[in-house]
């Protein structure tokens, strides 16, 4: 997870730039996935999920935000709520409320991403330090600085 709400995978900075290009092959990848393997399969969901960062990068959030739902919603009926692809839905859909200036919605969605990445990955995974930081930012910008450093010293303890 990156450090703010604005930062987007590489990837989709490029897509973005070729939107014309990318949006109906996410589209296509999304019907085409959902008629072969079912609405509730788990690459349903991340095909969804795609689509919706595709958006979300763009700024189409009201496009953005009902992918991103079923992504989360696919993903957990799927997967199970502890499976990091879940995690990743939901810092996600924590992205899309963060750049809509929704910080309290956010940050349940991004403290249950963070404890499924504590419960999957090990102690030293770039992700989970990433996960960390991340909710850190977010603690401070709702103006919980003591929870964040208390986090940050936490994380800085881990073996």
């Amino acid at each position: 997870m990156p450090t703010t709400a604005a930062a987007v995978p590489p990837i989709l900075t490029t897509l973005v730039g070729r939107l014309a290009e990318a949006e109906p092959l996410l589209k296509r990848a999304l019907t085409v996935t959902g008629k072969a393997l079912g609405p509730e399969h788990p690459r349903v969901a991340m095909a969804a999920n795609n689509l919706g960062m595709l958006y979300q990068a763009a700024g189409r959030h009201a496009e953005a935000e009902p992918l991103q739902r079923r992504a989360l919603a696919t993903g957990e009926k799927a997967l199970g709520p502890e499976h990091p692809d879940v995690a990743l839905f939901l810092a996600n859909f924590a992205r899309l409320c963060w750049a809509t200036g929704r910080l309290v919605e956010a940050e349940p969605l991004l403290k249950r991403a963070l404890a499924v990445l504590e419960r999957s990955l090990p102690a030293d995974h770039p992700d989970l330090a990433a996960g960390r930081e991340t909710y850190a930012v977010l603690l401070e910008r709702l103006g919980r600085a003591e929870e964040a450093a208390a986090l940050r010293a936490k994380a800085g303890a881990a073996p």
